[in-house]
């Protein structure tokens, strides 16, 4: 959709549900041959003297103030819990993205080293609660909505990282790079990607039970705020019909008080009851906004489902696994191929609340289907990376990744639980155990 922000009056107009659903559906694939690329780099920002210790208000002000002088090619922002994102420009190949993420991410750390901070590569954040650094109307309409599903929401605004690619919608026509074949597996492969990059497996100084406790959280929200729509031969009818019937987060008001939070109003039935005001197109665009799937349709195809990653160029891997099973023919045909038979454990449920996505949280690549899967899509990558035109150090990276966690069934989440196993276990006090027994559509609940 173009730029709300420029005032122009058609996005001021009141929309019909009719012309909203034409609207979504005209702009969520925009088809062709897949050309362009995109990394989404989120970071929590850690004492560099102890992660544990809370990084003040005032310390994070300073900081991003230092930042925003920069200059660099991404796009810096700071999400609800003071957490840190890059957002690349679109890139013409690989190695493009790489070269200009990377440098940027060198000039933000030399920033952050020099006030005594750093930049974490973890999913969730393993020590803090949940502690909002942005007052907006904005996020607090959020908070308010998420809120009334339990706490998950407040971890997933403030204390959760990923790394999200962005590809191409693909082509109008079938095959391999076809729009439809690649909505398809971007939710299958999806559990897979959850699953290989899992590594977030403690909250609040305890391990959840979970390896992926970000997406955990994202689950919690609830089908309607963070759910894909259900699978079929029209993505673009079936995220129109999602889009519309997804429950509006907010009203935005027109001065600086609170925005109005309804309950139980779906776009759908705001555009036929026309109140608490008639939406405009500008309302729409927002709305979409405030949804959260693991794969969300922007014109191209925005991968939300992999957590941050430990080591400075960790990220780089996911990108580049994603990047080699989206765009070279022959590595989607066998990622396709390798994926399609776990369409059974989905039960036809949407992701991410159904068994796979849940037991790619939970499990990883314990999981022998995943293992199997992954195994397969990372040899299929590899092969693909130097078409692709990757360097050799990266092409490296990705196979030392495989050999240490793919080959032997881990995910960086187990080596978060190695090493929190050695520092508590065998305590008298107990304090090795589970602090909360947690449940993928529910509450954490003291153990």
């Amino acid at each position: 959709m173009s730029d709300p922000s420029s005032g122009c009056a058609p996005y001021r107009a009141a929309v019909t549900e009719a012309e909203a659903e034409a609207l979504i559906r005209g702009i969520c694939f925009k088809t062709g041959p897949p050309r362009r690329l995109g990394v989404e780099v989120e970071w929590l920002v850690h004492e560099s003297r102890d992660p544990r210790l809370p990084v003040s208000r005032e310390r994070l002000e300073a900081a991003y103030a230092e930042l925003r002088e920069v200059p660099l090619f991404s796009a810096l922002t700071v999400e609800p819990g003071g957490q840190l994102e890059l957002s690349s420009p679109p890139a013409a190949s690989l190695t493009e993205c790489l070269t200009t993420v990377s440098a940027d991410l060198d000039a933000v750390r030399a920033v952050l080293r020099r006030d005594g901070l750093t930049l974490a590569g973890l999913g969730h954040d393993p020590w803090q609660i949940p502690r909002r650094f942005l007052r907006q109307p904005r996020y607090d309409a959020m908070e308010t909505a998420l809120d009334r599903t339990g706490a998950g929401g407040r971890y997933m605004m403030c204390n959760s990282a990923s790394v999200q690619v962005c590809v191409d919608a693909g082509h109008e026509e079938p095959g391999p790079l076809g729009h439809v074949r690649r909505w398809w597996t971007a939710h299958l492969l999806g559990a897979v990607l959850v699953a290989v990059f899992a590594n977030s497996p403690v909250s609040a100084g305890r391990p959840t039970g979970w390896l992926s406790t970000r997406q955990l959280r994202w689950a919690q929200i609830g089908a309607g705020r963070a759910g894909a729509p259900a699978l079929d031969a029209d993505p673009r009818g079936a995220w129109a019909r999602h889009v519309l019937d997804a429950p509006v987060m907010c009203v935005r008001g027109d001065g600086d008080g609170p925005w109005e939070v309804p309950e139980d109003l779906s776009f759908r039935h705001w555009t036929r009851r026309r109140a608490p005001r008639a939406p405009t197109h500008d309302d729409l665009d927002y709305h979409v906004t405030t949804l959260f799937p693991p794969v969300r349709p922007r014109g191209h195809l925005e991968l939300r489902m992999m957590d941050a990653q430990p080591g400075e160029d960790g990220w780089t891997v996911p990108l580049a696994v994603t990047a080699a099973l989206f765009d070279d023919t022959e590595a989607a045909e066998t990622a396709y191929r390798a994926v399609k038979p776990l369409a059974e454990r989905t039960r036809g449920l949407a992701a991410p609340q159904n068994p796979l996505w849940r037991d790619a949280a939970r499990d990883g690549l314990a999981d022998p289907e995943l293992r199997e899967a992954a195994a397969v899509c990372f040899t299929a990558a590899l092969a693909a990376l130097p078409r692709l035109g990757a360097a050799t150090a990266l092409v490296d990276r990705v196979a030392a990744f495989r050999d240490r966690y793919v080959d032997r069934g881990r995910c960086p989440a187990d080596d978060l639980l190695d090493a929190w196993r050695a520092r508590h276990d065998g305590r008298p006090d107990g304090s090795g155990a589970p602090l909360l027994t947690t449940h993928p559509h529910g509450k954490d609940t003291p153990s």
